[in-house]
C-alpha cells in the first residue's frame, strides 16, 4: 500500500482533536508540551502523564493466528516500537497501535480490526471493525502505516473479499481518546462492528431512549432506527462500545444468534453516508453500567443496588414499563446537606429537596425514583403511580459529565462532542429545540396575585397591576392552548399518514393499528378535558366581564367575586397544563414505539423513521408545564 514519508513532526497543539472537550485539551496540551520540555532521565510526574496518553506503534515482529492475548498486549515481549514518522517502517509481523485507553491490532489473516480496551484489568477485546461486505465477509490482508507520532496513528488497512474486490479502511486514533476513527475506502459502504451484546441503546436527548433487548427480536436480522449514537452496554458490564456517525437516515442492520436471555446481538453495519466516517469508542471502567430488574410489587419501595458508580458523572436509567417502551431518567446526585443536585442533557441544573418529592403534569407530585449517594451508592423507588408502571430491567449508564468528572473521564456526551464537533453536536442534542418556554402567568401565580389584592381592598390603588396580571393571563392560556393545538394537528396527520400507509401496505396492519391506537390517545384526552379547558375566547370573555363587574369594584362581596373567576381560570389552566402533558406523552410514546416496531420488523423502517422525524418537530420547544424533563 502507498505509504507516506516524511511527515513533519506537528506541534502538540496539532495533535488533538479540534473538537475535544476544552478542559481535557488544555490538560494534554500541557502534558505534552511538558513530556517535550523534560524528556531524557529525571522526568517529571506529568511528563509520564504526557508519555501514558501518547499514541504508540509497535511492531509484534511475529504474526498471530488468534487474537492477541491480554499478556500479550502487557508485556509486550519480543515486540518493537516503532520510531515516530514510521510510515517507512517494514512490519515483520502484526501492527498494534494504542493510547492509554485503547489498542487496536492490525493482523493479517484477521476478520478485522480488533479493538481492545485498556485498563487496570489488562487488555480486553471489545469489539472487531471491517468493511461490511454481507454473509461473504471479507478478512484483513494488508496495512501500512500513515502517520505516525505521539498525537495521531494512522493507518489503512486493506481487506480481500470473497468476491475479488479490496476493500479498505483508514483507522485513525489520537492522543487521550478512547475513539478510533474510521472511513470507507476502496468501495467500502458500510462498517461492520463485532460487539455481540444483549442490550443496544440509543439515546434520545429529546425524549425517552430506545433500548433493544435482544431477547425479544425474532428472526436472525433486524433493523435498528437510524441515528447518530448507538451503544452496545457488552456483557461483562465493564465496557460500553460507541458507534456515532454523522448521518441518521440509514437504519443500522444487527445480526442476532442464541435463545432466551442468551440470545446476542452479534454484529451491526452502519452505512457510512455522504461524510464518509464512523467513530467506534470504548468506554471501560469497573460495573460502567448495570442491570436491574424490576418487580411489580416493588413499586413505592425502596431498592439499594448492589452497584456503586465507578466515577462521578450524570448517570441515566432508563427503566422498562409494562407496557414494553422506556422511561428515561436522569439520576440525582446527593449534595452535602441532604439535597440533591439534578443534571439536564442539555446542561443546567435544579435543586431536588431531600425528601426528593417532585411534581410534574401527568405524574402529579411523587418522590424521585433513582438517585446517587454522595458515596456513589445507587437507590431506586420504582414509581407507585397510575400514570405507569416499570417492570423488567432497568438500565444504568453515564450519559454526560458533571462539574465533580475527572477531567480523563470520558462519557456518552464527550464521545460525541469530541467525535462530531461542538456544532454538530450541539444539532444533535438539539439543545435549542429542548428549551422550554413560559410566556405569561400562570392561572394559579394570576389566582394568587388578585385575591390578596380584592382581599385587603386594594384593587384601585393597584388597578395598572391587576389590567396587567390579566393581560398576562390570556397569553399564559393562548401560549399553552397553542400547544395543544399543535399535539392534535400532529395526532390527525399522523392518523392521516397511517392510514395512508395501510393502504399501501397492507400486510403491516399489525404494527400500523399499534400505533394508531398511540396516536388515538391524543384526542381520547383532548375529549376528556374539553368542557373543562373551554377555549380562550371563553376566557378572554371571562377576562372582560371581570373588568366590567369587579375590576373597579370594592363591596364587601369583592373578594368573593374575585374568586369566583380566578378559581374558574385555574380550572382552565390546571386543564390546559395536565392535557399539554398528556399529549406530550402520548407522542413520546408514540416517537420510541416507531423505533422498536422498525427494529422487531425491518419492513417498517421507512414509516418509523417518518414518525420520529414529525414527532420531533411538535415536541420541540416545550411549554414550561408540559413536563419535558421529569
Amino acid at each position: 500500500m502507498n505509504n507516506n514519508s516524511n511527515i513533519p513532526v506537528p506541534s502538540p497543539q496539532s495533535r488533538l482533536s479540534p473538537g475535544l472537550n476544552p478542559r481535557l485539551k488544555e490538560f494534554l496540551v500541557a502534558a505534552l508540551l511538558l513530556g517535550l520540555v523534560c524528556a531524557g532521565a529525571g522526568q517529571e510526574p506529568k511528563a509520564q502523564e504526557a508519555a501514558g496518553i501518547a499514541v504508540r506503534l509497535f511492531d509484534c515482529n511475529a504474526s498471530s493466528s488468534a487474537p492477541l492475548t491480554r499478556e500479550a498486549l502487557r508485556g509486550r515481549a519480543g515486540w518493537t516500537e516503532v520510531a515516530e514518522g514510521g510510515a517507512t517502517h517494514r512490519f515483520k509481523g502484526d501492527a498494534v497501535l494504542m493510547n492509554d485507553a485503547i489498542a487496536v491490532a492490525l493482523r493479517p489473516g484477521a476478520p478485522g480490526l480488533e479493538v481492545y480496551s485498556l485498563g487496570p484489568q489488562g487488555a480486553v477485546l471489545r469489539g472487531v471493525l471491517a468493511p461490511a461486505m454481507g454473509a461473504a465477509g471479507a478478512t484483513l490482508s494488508r496495512f501500512g502505516i500513515v502517520q505516525s507520532n505521539e498525537g495521531v496513528g494512522a493507518a489503512d488497512v486493506e481487506f480481500s473479499a470473497q468476491d475479488g474486490s479490496a476493500p479498505a479502511l483508514r483507522c485513525t486514533l489520537k492522543a487521550g481518546e478512547p475513539v478510533l476513527q474510521t472511513e470507507g475506502r476502496g468501495g467500502a459502504a458500510a462498517l461492520r462492528v463485532e460487539a455481540p451484546c444483549r442490550f443496544a441503546v440509543l439515546p434520545d436527548f429529546f425524549a425517552d431512549d430506545i433500548v433493544v433487548d435482544a431477547s425479544e427480536l425474532p428472526g436472525k436480522e433486524a433493523e435498528l432506527p437510524g441515528d447518530n449514537l448507538l451503544l452496545y452496554l457488552l456483557p461483562d458490564r465493564q465496557a460500553i462500545l460507541l458507534t456515532v456517525a454523522k448521518t441518521s437516515e440509514e437504519d443500522v442492520r444487527v445480526t442476532l444468534s442464541g435463545q432466551g436471555a442468551d440470545r446476542r446481538m452479534t454484529a451491526s453495519e452502519l452505512r457510512y453516508g455522504k461524510d464518509g466516517k464512523i467513530w467506534v469508542a470504548v468506554l471501560a471502567a469497573d460495573a460502567i453500567w448495570h442491570m436491574q430488574n424490576i418487580a411489580p410489587q416493588q413499586a413505592g419501595h425502596l431498592v439499594k443496588l448492589d452497584w456503586k458508580a465507578p466515577f462521578a458523572a450524570q448517570w441515566r436509567t432508563d427503566w422498562r414499563r409494562d407496557n414494553g417502551v422506556t422511561d428515561s431518567w436522569e439520576m440525582l446526585n446527593r449534595r452535602t446537606g441532604g439535597q440533591f443536585v439534578k443534571y439536564s442533557p442539555s446542561g443546567g441544573a435544579d435543586t431536588i429537596p431531600a425528601d426528593r418529592k417532585r411534581w410534574t403534569t401527568v405524574l402529579g407530585e411523587f418522590n424521585y425514583p433513582c438517585w446517587l449517594e454522595q458515596d456513589g451508592a445507587a437507590w431506586l423507588e420504582p414509581l407507585a403511580s397510575r400514570a405507569l408502571r416499570f417492570e423488567g430491567p432497568a438500565l444504568v449508564y453515564p450519559l454526560n459529565r458533571a462539574p465533580a468528572t475527572a477531567l480523563g473521564t470520558f462519557t456518552v456526551v464527550d464521545v460525541l462532542r469530541n467525535t462530531l464537533g461542538v456544532g454538530p453536536c450541539e444539532y444533535v442534542l438539539d439543545v435549542e429545540g429542548q428549551q422550554s418556554h413560559y410566556k405569561g402567568r400562570a392561572t394559579c401565580s394570576v389566582r394568587d396575585t388578585l385575591n390578596p389584592i380584592y382581599s385587603g381592598h386594594e384593587q384601585k390603588q393597584r388597578r395598572a397591576e391587576i389590567e396587567r396580571t390579566l393581560e398576562e393571563l390570556m397569553v399564559f392560556i393562548r401560549h399553552i392552548r397553542g400547544r395543544i393545538e399543535g399535539y392534535v394537528t400532529f395526532g390527525h396527520e399522523t392518523l392521516g399518514y397511517l392510514a395512508e400507509q395501510k393502504r399501501a401496505h397492507p400486510e403491516l396492519a399489525g404494527p400500523l393499528d399499534q400505533l394508531e391506537a398511540l396516536t388515538r390517545v391524543i384526542d381520547a384526552r383532548l375529549a376528556a378535558r374539553k368542557t373543562e379547558i373551554q377555549t380562550p375566547d371563553e376566557a378572554a370573555k371571562m377576562v372582560e366581564e371581570f373588568k366590567k363587574t369587579v375590576l373597579d369594584y370594592d363591596g364587601e362581596d369583592a373578594p368573593a367575586k374575585c374568586r369566583r373567576f380566578t378559581e374558574a381560570w385555574v380550572v382552565i389552566g390546571g386543564n390546559q397544563d395536565e392535557l399539554a402533558g398528556e399529549c406530550r406523552w402520548a407522542t413520546k410514546m408514540l416517537r420510541q414505539k416507531a423505533g422498536l416496531l422498525t427494529a422487531a420488523d425491518a419492513r417498517m423502517a421507512d414509516i418509523g423513521r417518518e414518525l420520529r422525524r414529525r414527532s420531533q418537530i411538535v415536541l420541540r420547544n416545550p411549554a414550561g408545564h408540559e413536563g419535558a424533563r421529569h
